[in-house]
């Protein structure tokens, strides 16, 4: 079951947030108040999963590679990671970056 979650937290992160709470107190022990896996929800899934499972895996602490772990997920939750080609061709496109073609000098 774990091992579900887990892959499905990458997929579907706002879904595998609501069977952890239900399920367990995961969140409940990595996060002492309710407002910062609310606003993990809303905001950033992703990052709220890998902070509670770094807090869990490192003894009560985010340090080191599990700190890599958050950081990167926070990008991706961000955007930063995991755009693909065909979106930075359409952002091409649409936003006019393309080059321009020189006037002559002669005409």
């Amino acid at each position: 079951m774990p091992c579900l979650v887990g892959c499905l937290a990458l997929f579907f992160p706002r879904i595998a947030i609501i069977l952890v709470v239900i399920f367990s107190d995961y969140l409940g022990n990595a996060y002492q108040t309710i407002i910062w896996p609310l606003l993990g929800f809303i905001f950033m899934p992703l990052t709220t999963l890998a902070y509670a499972w770094a807090w869990h895996s490192n003894a009560g602490s985010v340090s080191g590679v599990y700190l890599v772990v958050v950081v990167i997920a926070a990008l991706i939750d961000l955007g930063l990671i995991g755009t693909g080609a065909s979106s930075h061709r359409h952002y091409r496109h649409h936003c006019g970056s393309r080059p321009r073609p020189r006037k002559s000098r002669h005409g």
